[in-house]
């Protein structure tokens, strides 16, 4: 399996269950591994062929920017779900760091990882084929 990847994607908005959590945007860091047969834009070497990773990039930067979740769960959820509807991605890891959200910690967040099986209404409509 192919896997095209993007590291330390870095967005801020709206996370927390806290209230001053609810008033200040917080930087979450985003890293994300999306399953990918790169052959044939290897072979034709046109963007079209392939998954575009600037457009997930500015999609997912768009959407956390955007958003206003009480809980990382669900964000990085909402990640996946984006990624494997909106662009047709069979596969994805996503994992996102909400830096400073315990003192002593570095980094806290959670990694998952989703396949188009987990939504049932993409899967029906059939994801569309590249980004």
């Amino acid at each position: 399996m192919d896997k095209i990847f993007l590291s330390a994607l870095s967005v801020e908005c709206i996370v927390g269950i806290w209230e001053w959590e609810r008033r200040v945007k917080q930087t979450v860091v985003i890293d994300l591994e999306m399953a990918a047969d790169i052959r044939r834009a290897a072979a034709t070497d046109r963007i079209e062929d392939t998954v575009d990773y600037k457009k997930v990039a500015k999609r997912v930067i768009a959407f956390v920017a955007d958003s206003q979740f009480e809980l990382v769960e669900t964000l990085t959820e909402r990640i996946a779900q984006l990624i494997v509807t909106e662009f047709g991605v069979p596969w994805v890891r996503v994992r996102l760091n909400k830096q400073g959200a315990i003192r002593g910690a570095r980094d806290v967040g959670i990694e998952i990882e989703r396949r188009t099986s987990d939504y049932p209404a993409a899967e029906a409509a059939g994801a569309p084929a590249h980004g």
